[in-house]
């Protein structure tokens, strides 16, 4: 089993160069592929969330352990999941949850999963987040909106996931203004069934809206009885050799 050591500051860069951010496969037991592609070299990996069993937990799951001490060999950002229910969970279980993430995974950041987007909400979300940096002093911390919140929200993370939803939305998708006073490394967009013809257009979109880390899956949530993310599109190879050689204009 691979020894659990944190990334070293910057091996996992996120940069302008366009890159993804793995929102979190099903368990490595279910889809061991796709948790061993992720560590094939020159993959543009910004980084992979963890979430084991709706967070982190009872205890200590080597298979986890397993495929996140690969990923940190490989130099690649792991981060946990955290739901915040859209601000109904308590502070302190999130905070808890995060804690034997740290403890366990050695994780390098946190996903703040159903984060709100409301003004009111700030706050609480401004306090959760110090609270994380306090716990990680150099975490990355990305704030799973799925869609534009508050300006505000910006101030207070490394990333926002300002969309994360359906082909059929995204490809009709606005950004928002105030997302220009920020460059493209501040912001995320999950979109799953994109249909393969229609790749160079949502990476297009991706550029033009400006954001930099992505994930683009031609699987879909079947009415909402699966999870889109839990396995690789069936273009990945497609996708990753286009993001490797930069994504034309």
């Amino acid at each position: 089993m691979p020894h659990l050591t944190r990334a070293k500051p910057g091996t996992a860069s996120t940069d302008l160069r366009t890159g993804f951010g793995v929102p979190g496969f099903a368990h490595p037991l279910v889809a061991p592929a796709e948790w061993a592609e992720l560590t094939r070299p020159g993959t543009p990996l910004h980084w992979v969330v963890l979430n084991v069993a709706d967070g982190p937990g009872s205890r200590p799951d080597p298979h986890c352990l397993e495929a996140a001490g690969r990923l940190r060999n490989a130099g690649i950002r792991v981060l946990g999941h955290l739901d915040t229910a859209y601000g109904a969970r308590a502070f302190g279980e999130v905070i808890s949850e995060a804690h034997l993430y740290m403890d366990w995974y050695k994780v390098d950041g946190f996903l703040l999963d159903r984060c709100p987007t409301e003004r009111v909400a700030l706050p609480e979300i401004r306090r959760t987040v110090t609270t994380l940096r306090a716990l990680c002093e150099e975490a990355h911390v990305v704030l799973g909106h799925g869609i534009h919140p508050y300006p505000g929200y910006a101030e207070n993370a490394d990333q926002l996931v300002t969309f994360s939803g359906p082909w059929s939305d995204y490809r009709w998708s606005q950004v928002a203004e105030w997302t220009a006073d920020h460059p493209p490394e501040r912001f995320c967009h999950f979109v799953n069934g994109v249909p393969r013809p229609h790749l160079e257009e949502a990476l297009r979109i991706a550029r033009w809206q400006g954001a930099s880390t992505i994930y683009f899956t031609d699987r879909t949530d079947r009415g909402g009885r699966t999870d889109p993310w839990e396995t690789m599109p069936g273009y990945w190879d497609e996708i990753v050799s286009r993001i490797g050689t930069g994504v034309s204009e």
